[in-house]
């Protein structure tokens, strides 16, 4: 049995109903369920005003938890940078609490990285991974994420191996042009290499602030929601152009969801976008699909943690055991 911190410190929680069902499942599964006293403050569009939250993330950091997790993203906290508590985040983080969260808390991950080197979890938040609604109540609630059939097994599978610290990795199947696009250059891509990334808009927003981590020889991660693709482009062009891009080892695609192609578009699509981002970095190995982003299937990804990436066949491998 874990001991998990419930904590907001982004968007408000409107999907009541999911915020319950999420804790309803936790504790069925064995684990300690500890709800900070704000999880549920409202001012204006955020989950308190910005003094609220930035209390909410202390107590998280001082909690002791196992597992500090979100209760959702939106958006929040990069009016929070300058005052986060970095050093207790840290210091936590250094003790053994997980602090596992999505979207737009990629950035705290990265700023704390940048400040502390510090790792954290990109996983899921807790209304969209578990608070997802059964099929006998996917009417219950109004927004928010939740989708008939309950959380996703594999992030299931892959929450549990964090919380009882067997995780050792994570692997996917390639695409075929995946693998053509190595050109038979398969194998080792990386190695011990640092893991960072996220949410792309987030990645992309704090370039030249000093909450940006200068990885260098990195596996960057990317993924985005509701972005149509001339806008993952132009962000893609932004960490191209600042340099960002070409002092990694490789880049990694997860998913890119909820946007809607129009006829002005005449056949411009994600995949066009993929094809101009290798054609842009020739020794930069570019893949795709990787399970994580805004979708109910999603991995879990130690950020900041040094790993080894490989393609064996069509299968790509991101490794981390040697942290245990």
């Amino acid at each position: 049995m874990s001991h998990i911190y419930i904590y907001s410190p982004s968007g408000a929680v409107r999907d009541r109903a999911a915020f319950r069902r999420g804790v309803k499942r936790l504790q069925a599964m064995g684990h300690e369920v500890e709800i900070d006293p704000d999880a549920l403050a409202s001012f204006e569009r955020f989950a308190g005003d910005d003094a609220t939250r930035l209390a909410a993330i202390g107590r998280a950091a001082a909690s002791g938890a196992d597992v500090a997790l979100i209760t959702r993203g939106g958006y929040g906290l990069p009016r929070l940078l300058p005052d986060l508590p970095y050093r207790a985040l840290a210091r936590a983080a250094n003790k053994g609490t997980h602090f596992v969260g999505l979207s737009d808390f990629t950035a705290l991950q990265l700023a704390l990285l940048a400040k502390t080197g510090a790792t954290t979890w990109a996983g899921p938040a807790l209304l969209e991974g578990f608070g997802a609604a059964d099929a006998t109540d996917a009417g219950e609630g109004h927004g928010g994420h939740a989708t008939a059939g309950g959380p996703d097994e594999i992030m299931l599978a892959c929450f549990d191996d964090l919380v009882s610290g067997v995780g050792e990795g994570t692997g996917w199947r390639l695409p075929a042009v995946d693998v053509a696009a190595l050109g038979g250059h398969t194998g080792s891509l990386a190695h011990h290499a640092p893991l960072w990334g996220g949410n792309l808009a987030m990645v992309a927003s704090l370039v030249g602030a000093p909450y940006f981590p200068e990885v260098k020889g990195g596996v960057l991660f990317l993924e985005d929601v509701a972005e149509h693709p001339y806008r993952v482009e132009r962000m893609l062009a932004q960490l191209l152009h600042a340099g960002v891009l070409a002092r990694q080892k490789a880049i990694v695609l997860g998913q890119f969801t909820e946007y809607k192609l129009t006829p002005h578009d005449r056949g411009y699509s994600m995949k066009k976008v993929v094809d101009w981002l290798r054609g842009q970095l020739p020794r930069t190995p570019v893949l795709t699909g990787l399970p994580f982003g805004h979708v109910p299937t999603k991995v879990l990804l130690p950020v900041g943690a040094k790993v080894d990436l490989l393609v064996e066949e069509r299968d790509a491998l991101v490794l981390w055991g040697h942290m245990h």
